[in-house]
């Protein structure tokens, strides 16, 4: 007799950890669930695979990798986005001399 299909507990942390790490991706503490949960989706996806239909849970897994690569993508736009304001900060700083008048 076959063992009956049993769901996945990592397949739902795997959805879970990418749905934080979307949320959180524009403040770039993200980058941390957000790679743990693509790190936990490839193990839970190997496990799946390795259990030939008895391991449920590949659609939270899929959804879960999806949000993770979300947050990742937020992150790196912010960081991208807060370079881009620093750099047009230290450009529109005062100019001019930067020794004392009369000096040759």
């Amino acid at each position: 007799m076959d063992p009956e299909p049993v769901p996945s507990t990592k397949a739902r942390a795997v959805f879970a950890l990418g749905l934080v790490g979307l949320l959180t991706g524009p403040l770039v503490g993200g980058v941390i669930p957000a790679t743990l949960a693509l790190l936990l989706a490839r193990q839970t996806a190997r496990q799946a695979y390795a259990a030939g239909g008895y391991l449920t849970g590949s659609a939270w897994i899929r959804r879960g990798r999806r949000l993770a690569w979300g947050g990742l993508v937020l992150a790196l736009t912010a960081l991208v986005v807060l370079l881009i304001a620093g750099l047009l900060h230290l450009a529109s700083g005062p100019g001019g001399q930067d020794f004392a008048p009369g000096t040759d």
